[in-house]
């Protein structure tokens, strides 16, 4: 059953009528402050909510990496390629243990980090899995030129059986596959803290500011004199870090100084072409724009 009710507004009084219009300006001052202290509330709600969401889109992605200057980024700059042969050295005793570059052969090496005779000798160091041979069977031979990087695990899941369920990412492009990645992965090989106050890290991770979450597997690897340079120069966390960054950047983009040096040339032989252009336009095809044509109509 829906019952109905009728309301019937009571009619203001003149002295009520009265009484509220001396009380406007009081009135109107009141809903000033409402709206000011309304304004304010807001604002700092919309204040919390942006910090709020920056600090969670900080621990989601991680910390923004700075911004380092490295020697190779001008654009007629080279790599450094002592930092590059350091670089393979820190990776050879530090990060291929867990760490694979499948795209990366030995005789990539000649000419950027060793000579020949050095990058055979060093390749030779290593036993290849080969064949078959005329008997149908396999057989190992010592590494050639042509031969790529050992991979560390047979397969995924012996990398993840070995590293807790963390599976250690292919190097080669490492510097291209992540966002700013020169300056992330320094970053990262750099950036490990103890973690604040009130940060829980479970047991088998590391706190890493930069990395996406702040909890790595990995631990932290370059720690001062963890290689011996074989120039002699100190082997820093910090040299190491920039020696293999330099190489992995190398590895991910072996053909920059090529193209540089190729667009270089293309820059300068367009200018050429283009004061070539210019010589045209003013001494030759000026003459033709330039001229007065007069019809003399006879009838």
């Amino acid at each position: 059953m829906m019952c109905t009710y009728d309301f019937q507004a009571a009619p203001l009084s003149p002295a009520l009528l009265s009484k509220h219009g001396q009380d406007g300006s009081g009135s109107t001052g009141m809903m000033s402050l409402k709206v000011f202290a309304l304004l304010g509330a807001g604002a700092s709600g919309l204040l919390s909510c942006a910090t709020v969401a920056y600090s969670s889109d900080e621990a989601e992605h991680g910390l923004e990496c700075p911004s380092y200057p490295w020697p190779h980024k001008g654009i007629l700059s080279s790599y450094d390629h002592a930092s590059i042969r350091r670089g393979h050295q820190v990776y050879q005793q530090v990060c291929a243990s867990c760490h694979s570059m499948s795209l990366i052969s030995y005789r990539d090496l000649v000419g950027v980090a060793y000579t020949e005779e050095e990058t055979k000798a060093m390749a030779a160091e290593i036993e290849v899995v080969d064949g078959p041979n005329d008997e149908g069977e396999m057989f190992t031979r010592p590494g050639k030129l042509s031969d790529r990087f050992p991979e560390p695990y047979p397969n995924e899941q012996a990398a993840r059986f070995a590293n807790g369920g963390a599976y250690p990412p292919d190097l080669s492009l490492i510097t291209k596959a992540r966002h700013n990645g020169q300056n992330y992965v320094f970053a990262l090989l750099t950036g490990y803290r103890d973690p604040p106050a009130g940060v829980m890290i479970r047991d088998g991770l590391h706190y890493n500011p930069y990395f996406p979450g702040g909890a790595i597997a990995m631990p932290k690897m370059l720690n001062d004199g963890a290689v011996e340079y074989e120039d002699g120069i100190p082997a820093t966390e910090a040299q190491m870090g920039k020696d293999v960054v330099s190489f992995l950047s190398w590895a991910a983009e072996p053909e920059m100084e090529e193209r540089k040096l190729m667009g270089f040339k293309w820059i300068f032989v367009l200018s050429l072409a283009l004061l070539q252009a210019g010589y045209y336009r003013r001494l030759k095809w000026s003459v033709f724009k330039s001229r007065k044509l007069v019809l003399d109509v006879v009838n």
